[in-house]
Protein backbone atom coordinates (compact mmCIF):
# COMPACT_ATOMS: atom_id res chain seq x y z
CA UNK A 1 0.00 0.00 0.00
CA UNK A 2 2.66 2.79 1.00
CA UNK A 3 5.89 2.64 -0.76
CA UNK A 4 7.43 2.71 2.39
CA UNK A 5 6.54 1.15 5.64
CA UNK A 6 6.61 3.11 9.43
CA UNK A 7 8.80 0.52 10.93
CA UNK A 8 12.48 0.84 11.07
CA UNK A 9 12.42 -3.24 11.25
CA UNK A 10 10.31 -5.96 11.38
CA UNK A 11 9.88 -7.43 14.83
CA UNK A 12 11.16 -11.24 13.89
CA UNK A 13 10.63 -12.96 17.43
CA UNK A 14 7.13 -13.16 18.92
CA UNK A 15 8.25 -11.33 21.92
CA UNK A 16 9.22 -8.15 19.64
CA UNK A 17 5.94 -8.55 17.95
CA UNK A 18 4.09 -8.59 20.95
CA UNK A 19 6.19 -5.55 22.37
CA UNK A 20 5.60 -3.64 19.16
CA UNK A 21 1.88 -4.35 19.84
CA UNK A 22 1.72 -3.05 22.81
CA UNK A 23 3.10 0.18 21.49
CA UNK A 24 0.35 0.39 19.36
CA UNK A 25 -2.10 -0.10 22.11
CA UNK A 26 -0.33 2.80 24.25
CA UNK A 27 -0.06 4.92 21.20
CA UNK A 28 -4.05 4.62 20.59
CA UNK A 29 -4.84 5.14 24.12
CA UNK A 30 -3.15 8.07 24.65
CA UNK A 31 -4.20 9.92 21.34
CA UNK A 32 -7.90 9.05 23.07
CA UNK A 33 -6.88 10.74 26.02
CA UNK A 34 -4.67 13.74 24.99
CA UNK A 35 -5.05 13.60 21.19
CA UNK A 36 -2.16 13.45 18.99
CA UNK A 37 -0.23 16.83 19.52
CA UNK A 38 -0.01 15.69 23.49
CA UNK A 39 1.94 11.92 22.76
CA UNK A 40 5.50 12.08 22.98
CA UNK A 41 7.54 8.53 22.19
CA UNK A 42 8.09 8.81 25.92
CA UNK A 43 4.54 8.59 26.74
CA UNK A 44 4.04 5.86 24.52
CA UNK A 45 7.31 3.62 25.77
CA UNK A 46 6.37 4.26 29.62
CA UNK A 47 1.99 3.37 28.98
CA UNK A 48 3.74 0.32 26.70
CA UNK A 49 6.26 -0.96 29.53
CA UNK A 50 8.97 -0.57 27.50
CA UNK A 51 12.11 1.65 27.40
CA UNK A 52 12.11 4.58 24.85
CA UNK A 53 15.38 2.87 23.30
CA UNK A 54 13.23 -0.10 22.69
CA UNK A 55 10.61 1.85 21.00
CA UNK A 56 13.35 3.48 18.72
CA UNK A 57 14.55 0.15 17.70
CA UNK A 58 11.24 -0.16 15.74
CA UNK A 59 10.15 3.43 15.00
CA UNK A 60 11.60 6.33 14.24
CA UNK A 61 9.60 8.97 16.16
CA UNK A 62 6.32 9.51 16.95
CA UNK A 63 4.89 9.98 13.99
CA UNK A 64 5.85 5.98 12.54
CA UNK A 65 3.91 4.86 15.46
CA UNK A 66 0.45 6.74 14.07
CA UNK A 67 1.41 5.72 11.01
CA UNK A 68 1.54 1.62 11.28
CA UNK A 69 -1.87 2.28 14.13
CA UNK A 70 -3.48 3.48 11.41
CA UNK A 71 -2.21 1.33 8.95
CA UNK A 72 -3.43 -1.37 11.17
CA UNK A 73 -6.86 0.14 11.74
CA UNK A 74 -7.15 0.67 7.88
CA UNK A 75 -6.77 -3.36 7.43
CA UNK A 76 -8.91 -3.99 10.45
CA UNK A 77 -11.85 -2.13 8.30
CA UNK A 78 -11.21 -3.77 5.45
CA UNK A 79 -11.55 -7.17 6.86
CA UNK A 80 -14.76 -6.28 8.55
CA UNK A 81 -16.35 -5.54 5.67
CA UNK A 82 -14.89 -8.38 3.82
CA UNK A 83 -16.32 -10.41 6.63
CA UNK A 84 -19.78 -8.75 6.01
CA UNK A 85 -19.25 -9.08 2.59
CA UNK A 86 -18.91 -12.88 3.24
CA UNK A 87 -21.69 -13.42 5.81
CA UNK A 88 -24.26 -10.98 4.52
CA UNK A 89 -26.88 -11.39 1.93
CA UNK A 90 -25.96 -7.99 -0.08
CA UNK A 91 -28.52 -8.21 -3.08
CA UNK A 92 -27.81 -4.68 -4.33
CA UNK A 93 -24.64 -2.32 -4.24
CA UNK A 94 -26.54 -0.20 -1.81
CA UNK A 95 -26.79 -2.73 0.72
CA UNK A 96 -23.10 -3.04 0.37
CA UNK A 97 -22.70 0.55 0.77
CA UNK A 98 -25.16 0.65 4.21
CA UNK A 99 -22.89 -1.95 5.62
CA UNK A 100 -19.59 -0.52 4.83
CA UNK A 101 -21.29 2.46 6.58
CA UNK A 102 -22.39 1.04 9.53
CA UNK A 103 -18.24 -0.76 10.11
CA UNK A 104 -17.18 2.54 9.52
CA UNK A 105 -19.67 4.05 12.45
CA UNK A 106 -19.18 1.01 14.82
CA UNK A 107 -15.52 1.40 14.53
CA UNK A 108 -15.53 4.83 15.20
CA UNK A 109 -17.40 4.24 18.83
CA UNK A 110 -15.70 1.25 19.80
CA UNK A 111 -11.59 1.75 18.39
CA UNK A 112 -9.80 3.08 20.84
CA UNK A 113 -7.85 6.72 19.23
CA UNK A 114 -9.95 5.67 15.92
CA UNK A 115 -12.59 8.93 16.83
CA UNK A 116 -9.38 11.19 16.72
CA UNK A 117 -7.31 9.36 13.82
CA UNK A 118 -9.83 8.44 11.37
CA UNK A 119 -7.50 7.31 8.24
CA UNK A 120 -4.70 9.56 9.23
CA UNK A 121 -5.89 13.24 8.08
CA UNK A 122 -5.11 14.51 11.71
CA UNK A 123 -1.49 13.50 11.18
CA UNK A 124 -0.89 13.55 7.38
CA UNK A 125 -3.05 14.03 4.43
CA UNK A 126 -0.88 11.46 2.74
CA UNK A 127 -0.03 9.15 6.01
CA UNK A 128 -1.22 6.07 4.10
CA UNK A 129 0.46 6.02 0.94
CA UNK A 130 2.61 9.17 -0.28
CA UNK A 131 1.36 8.61 -3.30
CA UNK A 132 -2.48 9.60 -2.95
CA UNK A 133 -4.30 11.32 -0.18
CA UNK A 134 -5.94 8.77 2.68
CA UNK A 135 -9.39 9.15 1.24
CA UNK A 136 -8.44 8.01 -2.06
CA UNK A 137 -6.95 5.04 -0.50
CA UNK A 138 -9.72 3.92 1.24
CA UNK A 139 -12.23 4.64 -1.89
CA UNK A 140 -10.34 2.80 -4.44
CA UNK A 141 -10.42 -0.29 -1.46
CA UNK A 142 -14.28 0.21 -1.55
CA UNK A 143 -14.28 0.29 -5.10
CA UNK A 144 -12.78 -2.77 -5.93
CA UNK A 145 -14.76 -4.99 -3.35
CA UNK A 146 -17.69 -3.22 -4.61
CA UNK A 147 -16.58 -4.03 -8.29
CA UNK A 148 -15.91 -7.50 -7.40
CA UNK A 149 -18.96 -8.51 -5.68
CA UNK A 150 -21.28 -6.82 -8.08
CA UNK A 151 -19.34 -7.18 -11.90
CA UNK A 152 -19.58 -3.35 -12.22
CA UNK A 153 -16.05 -2.25 -13.88
CA UNK A 154 -14.24 -0.60 -11.30
CA UNK A 155 -13.39 2.61 -14.09
CA UNK A 156 -17.02 3.24 -13.85
CA UNK A 157 -17.23 3.94 -10.23
CA UNK A 158 -13.92 5.01 -9.11
CA UNK A 159 -14.45 8.41 -9.10
CA UNK A 160 -18.18 7.93 -7.95
CA UNK A 161 -17.20 5.99 -5.06
CA UNK A 162 -14.58 8.93 -3.98
CA UNK A 163 -17.13 11.50 -4.83
CA UNK A 164 -19.49 9.43 -2.08
CA UNK A 165 -16.66 8.94 0.30
CA UNK A 166 -15.72 12.51 0.56
CA UNK A 167 -19.02 13.51 1.27
CA UNK A 168 -19.50 10.55 3.97
CA UNK A 169 -16.72 11.87 5.75
CA UNK A 170 -17.55 15.32 6.03
CA UNK A 171 -21.16 14.80 7.32
CA UNK A 172 -19.69 11.76 10.12
CA UNK A 173 -17.56 14.53 10.79
CA UNK A 174 -20.49 16.20 11.71
CA UNK A 175 -22.47 13.65 13.45
CA UNK A 176 -19.12 13.21 15.72
CA UNK A 177 -19.19 16.60 16.56
CA UNK A 178 -22.80 16.68 17.63
CA UNK A 179 -22.76 13.67 19.66
CA UNK A 180 -19.65 11.54 21.10
CA UNK A 181 -21.46 8.53 20.00
CA UNK A 182 -23.03 9.93 16.50
CA UNK A 183 -25.90 11.84 16.50
CA UNK A 184 -28.48 9.45 14.85
CA UNK A 185 -30.07 11.78 12.57
CA UNK A 186 -27.22 13.04 10.99
CA UNK A 187 -26.40 9.13 10.80
CA UNK A 188 -29.25 8.53 8.81
CA UNK A 189 -29.22 11.95 6.91
CA UNK A 190 -25.85 10.39 5.35
CA UNK A 191 -26.85 7.55 4.52
CA UNK A 192 -29.60 9.14 2.18
CA UNK A 193 -27.08 11.47 0.71
CA UNK A 194 -24.54 8.77 -0.38
CA UNK A 195 -27.17 6.60 -1.52
CA UNK A 196 -28.93 9.36 -3.33
CA UNK A 197 -25.35 10.30 -5.01
CA UNK A 198 -24.61 7.07 -5.88
CA UNK A 199 -28.05 5.83 -7.43
CA UNK A 200 -27.17 8.52 -10.36
CA UNK A 201 -24.25 7.04 -11.03
CA UNK A 202 -23.75 3.02 -9.87
CA UNK A 203 -26.56 0.97 -12.35
CA UNK A 204 -29.44 -0.81 -10.65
Amino acid sequence: MTSSTPLRRQPVQQRSAKRVERMLEACASLVEEVGYDGVTTTLIAERAGVAVGSLYQFFPDKRAVVQALTMRNLERFMQTVDGKFGTSQLEHWWDAVDSIFDVYVTMHRDVPAFSKLHFGDVVDMRLLDDRKDNNAVISDRIAEMIAERFGIPFAQIQLPISIAVEAADSVLNLAFRRDAAGDATILGEAKVLVRGYLSTRLPD
